[in-house]
């Protein structure tokens, strides 16, 4: 029965079919009879038979469904329409270019259980090379965090409280600890959370919505937990901003910069007034230029 699942993991994708592929397969070799998941997969209109691949794939996992848009509607609007078709009582937006360990999952939903008090939790997100996926834990860029980044202060003082805000570097990476936010490439959450802070803002189309939507967790007074005993791999390099494809690279870095510009207006704008906002967005307008 729909109302017995424990977990939906909702994992969007466009023209990543055979990094996809693998994630399903890490999930299907994850997954244990008695885990009570539904795995809800959002097609945004690829062209590189990704959904015939999936149909005709061996790999076994319960409670498959398949959801196919008919054109590119972006991350957030797409994870939404995978949230609302699910059922569980925790929801995890996986990206299609992570793999999953066995009792990775299992682990995160312990770790969520043994601790109420966080809207969303993260792992340690690991690249191909072994090294932290900054993404999975950030402090919010508020301009002071968004200058130091920029300018290069975070590289030169990688453990500063003062100057490496944005990526947290401060913190002990091998115990449990709060941060701002984490990546939607493993954010897991509750549905008494969603119900609580609402959807992803579908305003972002790309990049940011989970930046986004960990503002309005922290903002209802929820916590956000970095739990590095579990890690998961992400191939992020191999895609997006690093792309092979200028154009892709292109067009993907204009929606990074138009991003930053929503999410500091949304935020931020009131806060600090005219001629800080003036400028901060002339910043953001320049270095995309660059």
């Amino acid at each position: 029965m729909k109302n017995d699942i424990d977990l939906s993991i909702i994992i969007v994708n466009f023209n990543t079919r055979d990094l996809l592929i693998r994630c399903l397969t890490s999930v299907a070799s994850a997954q244990t009879d008695g885990d009570r998941w539904e795995l809800i997969v959002v097609d945004n209109a690829s062209t590189d038979g990704s959904v015939e691949k999936i149909q005709n794939s061996k790999f076994k996992i319960q409670n498959l469904m398949i959801i196919q848009n008919t054109e590119n509607l972006g991350f957030a609007k797409a994870n939404n329409i995978g949230i609302k078709k699910s059922h569980g009582k925790y929801i995890l937006l996986l990206n299609s270019d992570t793999e999953v360990e066995k009792g990775t999952i299992q682990a995160m939903l312990g770790f969520m259980e043994a601790h109420p008090e966080a809207g969303a939790a993260t792992c340690k997100l690991l690249l191909p090379d072994g090294s932290l996926d900054p993404a999975c834990h950030r402090g919010f860029p508020t301009p002071w965090a968004a200058l130091t980044y920029f300018v290069g202060l975070e590289r030169l003082f990688p453990r500063s409280r003062l100057f490496a805000g944005y990526h947290m570097g401060y913190k002990d990476l091998s115990q449990v600890h709060e941060v701002d936010a984490i990546s939607g490439a493993f954010f897991l959450t509750t549905r008494a959370v969603i119900d609580r802070v609402g959807m992803l803002d579908e305003d972002y189309f790309m990049y940011g919505e989970d930046l986004d939507w960990a503002f309005r967790i922290k903002e209802a007074g929820l916590s956000i937990l970095f739990n590095p005993d579990v890690s998961v791999l992400h191939r992020k390099k191999q895609s997006g901003r690093q792309h092979q494809d200028p154009a892709i690279r292109r067009a993907t870095d204009q929606h990074f910069y138009e991003t930053m510009q929503l999410f500091y207006q949304k935020h931020y704008a009131k806060r600090y007034g005219r001629l800080v906002t003036q400028m901060i967005l002339l910043g953001i307008k320049l270095k995309s230029l660059l």
